[in-house]
C-alpha cells in the first residue's frame, strides 16, 4: 500500500513540475530581440486595395523555326489565324481552309465532323500536302534553288503555293517562268506564297499519289 501511495505522489510531483515549466510571466523582457536602427514596418492590403493589383501573367512563345510543324502553323495562321472551327464567306473550312471537293478527294465527306476534329484537320493537311508533293515532285527537283520574279523557289514554298492555288496552277507558274500567274479570291498570289513560306523543312512529307485520311 505504501508503495502505491509513493508511486502516486511521484507522478503528481512530475506533473506539477511540468505544468510550472509551461507557465509564463506577465512581464517578459524582449529587449534582446530588438534590431537596432532597423525599421520593421509591414502593410497588409485590405480587400479594396487588393483589387487594385493587376495579375501579371508570363508570356510564353513557342519557337518552331523552319521545322515542318513551323510550316504547318505558319500556313494555318495565314489561312485562318489558326481557327479550326472557321468557315469563310466562300465556304472554305477549318484551320487550313479546305474546299469541300478537296476534302472528299482525301476521304472526308462530313464537314461537321471535320470542323470539330482538330486532329482530323491536321491529318487532312498532311495527306493533301503529300498528294501535292507527288504531283509536283519533278518541278520541286527542277526549280528548287532557282529564282522566279526575284523570289527563291524552295520545296516548302511550292507546297504552300499548291495549297493556295492547286498543284496544276503552280506547275503552270513555274514552267512559264512566272508569266502565268494565279490569285485567289482575296488577291493572294502564287509568288507571295513562294516567298512567305520559303525555306521550311518539308522532308517529313513523303510524296503519295493516293494519300487519304479515312
Amino acid at each position: 500500500m505504501k508503495k502505491n501511495i509513493a508511486g502516486i505522489l511521484t507522478v503528481l510531483i512530475v506533473i506539477a513540475l511540468l505544468l510550472t515549466g509551461f507557465t509564463t510571466k506577465n512581464n517578459v523582457d524582449l529587449s534582446h530581440y530588438i534590431l537596432d536602427d532597423v525599421d520593421m514596418q509591414y502593410h497588409v492590403p485590405n480587400k479594396e486595395e487588393s483589387l487594385d493589383f493587376t495579375e501579371v501573367k508570363p508570356k510564353y512563345y513557342l519557337f518552331l523555326g523552319k521545322s515542318y510543324v513551323g510550316f504547318k502553323e505558319a500556313l494555318g495562321f495565314k489561312e485562318s489565324r489558326g481557327d479550326y472551327s472557321t468557315i469563310n464567306q466562300f465556304g472554305y473550312l477549318g484551320k487550313y481552309q479546305f474546299a469541300s471537293a478537296t476534302l472528299q478527294m482525301i476521304g472526308i465527306y462530313n464537314p461537321d465532323l471535320f470542323l470539330n476534329d482538330s486532329r482530323l484537320q491536321e491529318e487532312a493537311f498532311s495527306a493533301y500536302t503529300a498528294r501535292n508533293k507527288w504531283i509536283l515532285r519533278k518541278d520541286i527537283k527542277r526549280f528548287s534553288g532557282t529564282y522566279i520574279n526575284g523570289i527563291k523557289v524552295t520545296e516548302s514554298g511550292i507546297l504552300a503555293a499548291a495549297h493556295l492555288a492547286g498543284a496544276g496552277n503552280v506547275k503552270k507558274y513555274l514552267r512559264s517562268g512566272g508569266t502565268i500567274g494565279f490569285n485567289d479570291a482575296f488577291g493572294t498570289s502564287i509568288g507571295y506564297y513562294l516567298k512567305k513560306f520559303s525555306g521550311y523543312d518539308t522532308s517529313f512529307i513523303l510524296p503519295n499519289k493516293k494519300a487519304k485520311v479515312l
